[in-house]
């Protein structure tokens, strides 16, 4: 079987997959990373979201060959190790941006790919917008706008550190 080399939350593996094992499934059933969710099997929610080479990626749609010495991200290692959440979290956290909390890993990874990438605060309009791969079949999205929006601050350095 052919082996793949990357390195998940700062830490290097070497995993022997099948050629049609997705990244999702190495996470999950090889690495014990459950916090990366399967919702659709179909690239449709949005709940497999991660970082891969820091932009976000529907783990699900993504073979784990593919990954081959990437660096990937998942929400286990969105944290510092002492805890600290990373602003994102901590945003949605305070926002109340989760109800069954299904989504909120993938929301959150596409949401810090998102901020990442905007160097001026966004609208409304256009993290609605940014959000239309992930689905969340509870909130209304209304309080996840309203986490993405508080949390750009924070990541662009322009007010304190969360908790």
């Amino acid at each position: 079987m052919p082996q793949v080399s990357l390195k998940v939350n700062g830490k290097t593996h070497s995993v022997e997959v099948e050629g049609r094992t997705l990244l999702v499934e190495l996470l999950r059933e090889k690495l014990g990373l459950t916090g990366t969710h399967v919702g659709c099997d179909t690239s449709q929610c949005g709940a497999c979201v991660v970082l891969v080479n820091g932009d976000s990626v529907k783990s699900c749609t993504m073979l784990a060959l593919q990954a081959n010495g990437a660096e990937v991200t998942t929400i286990e290692g969105l944290a510092k190790p002492d805890g600290t959440l990373h602003p994102m979290q901590a945003m949605f956290r305070e926002h109340h941006a989760l109800q069954c909390g299904f989504c909120t890993p993938g929301m959150v990874m596409s949401a810090v790919d998102m901020v990442n990438k905007h160097p001026h605060p966004m609208s409304e309009t256009e993290i609605r917008a940014e959000l239309e791969g992930n689905l969340c079949r509870c909130t209304g999205y209304n309080n996840i706008v309203k986490a993405i929006a508080a949390a750009w601050p924070l990541m662009h350095g322009q007010a304190a550190k969360a908790a």
